[in-house]
């Protein structure tokens, strides 16, 4: 029960009614030493209180009856069970999305290993075929190194030939 039931049913069987009736009438009487209606009254928690004697007076409070009650209770757990029900359903599809994702990704990942596998085996295949061919490219250093002192002694010897025939000229001539 709220403080403004408390309060009304305590004022009530003071101004002969009970709370349970469901009648209405004036909310408060006047009482001799209250300010009259158009005073200024501050209103705290059901209870108003005036400004020149200090009386406090209070307002009958009404409760909902219980149908109504009733009604907004069960349109409250109607919404609740709405609301729950979306979350469960949108945590649902956030769950598969990710179940989804990580199908999708694992499947990349299996092409990604498919692929390395294959580079792996390539680069093998290509080490083994470099090393069969390593004897040949080491015969073909071999030949270029003698064909570059053969050149270097054709140099030499095409000098050496030039000096000869420059003093069979000079012979010649004498």
């Amino acid at each position: 029960m709220t403080d403004e039931a408390k309060m009304a049913a305590v004022t009530a069987p003071e101004q002969g009614r009970s709370l349970g009736d469901g009648s209405t009438g004036p909310a408060v009487e006047e009482s001799p030493g209250a300010p009259p209606k158009g005073s200024s009254q501050a209103a705290v928690g059901g209870v108003k209180k005036t400004d020149n004697v200090g009386v406090e007076t209070a307002e009958e409070a009404t409760e909902p009856s219980e149908p109504d009650i009733n009604e907004l209770c069960n349109d409250m757990f109607t919404k609740m069970a709405v609301y729950l029900q979306g979350e469960l359903t949108a945590t649902c599809e956030d769950y598969k999305l990710l179940e989804n994702m990580n199908k999708l990704t694992s499947l990349k990942y299996l092409e990604m290993k498919e692929i390395a596998v294959n580079i792996n085996r390539n680069l093998k295949d290509l080490n083994q075929k470099y090393a069969s061919l390593q004897p040949y490219l080491d015969q073909i250093n071999q030949i270029e190194e003698q064909v570059a002192a053969l050149e270097q002694a054709a140099y030499r010897l095409d000098a050496y030939s030039k000096k000869l025939e420059a003093k069979f000229k000079k012979l010649e001539k004498r």
